[in-house]
């Protein structure tokens, strides 16, 4: 192949991933408001700026292009509180990871990624054979929060009564489930990240004196 014709083709395939991820960001938000059942590949390809056939060239079907949103979902979350917490100092306590954990996932879902919000909110919407690539995300990002959890309370910052297990899932649940009830209007999400923050602070953290 010639310098041109691989330049050529570089283009092309660099042209037709920018066509995807139109799609998938159109997808996500048509998908965060509206819902599985709502969701039609006419209304993603309006969003994306498309004609909807074109969705076809890059996904088999509506379901193919929703379980992929699903999984973008839960891994981007997940590598973001990674990122955040990767550029904490090295002597940065086990109870402020968690912490810092809290802020980066709420603002994440809330404020950065349709994908996200759109992967919480309809969790229990899809059929499961298109939750099963999410699902493997969010078990590994599970265990990334059971790993912040464990490692507090091993360093006796938790109340050693505290149920890790019970409480990691609680925190987790109540984070995501502010997609559905959070108005920015009502409070800032320096206010709920700060509310949050306090059910680990004063309801896990151990109390010292």
């Amino acid at each position: 192949m010639t310098d041109t014709a691989e330049t050529t083709e570089t283009a092309r395939l660099s042209k037709s991933a920018r066509t995807r991820e139109r799609i998938l960001d159109a997808a996500a938000h048509v998908l965060s408001r509206k819902g599985y059942a709502g969701t039609r590949l006419v209304d993603v390809a309006a969003q994306a700026g498309l004609q909807a056939p074109a969705i076809y060239y890059h996904f088999g079907s509506r379901d193919e292009l929703i379980e992929e949103v699903m999984w973008v979902g839960a891994a981007r979350v997940h590598a973001h509180v990674v990122d955040e917490l990767a550029a904490l100092p090295v002597d940065t306590s086990a109870l402020e990871k968690i912490y810092v954990a809290v802020e980066a996932h709420l603002t994440y879902e809330l404020q950065i990624s349709d994908y996200t919000t759109a992967s919480i909110r309809n969790a229990n919407q899809v059929p499961e054979a298109l939750r099963t690539k999410a699902a493997a995300e969010e078990a590994s990002y599970a265990r990334l929060w059971r790993d912040l959890f464990t490692t507090a309370r091993d360093t006796g910052q938790l109340r050693p009564d505290v149920d890790i297990s019970v409480s990691r899932l609680l925190l987790l649940g109540a984070m995501n489930w502010a997609a559905e009830w959070w108005n920015p209007k009502h409070r800032t999400l320096d206010d709920l990240v700060r509310a949050t923050q306090d059910m680990v602070r004063y309801g896990m953290a151990r109390v010292e004196g």
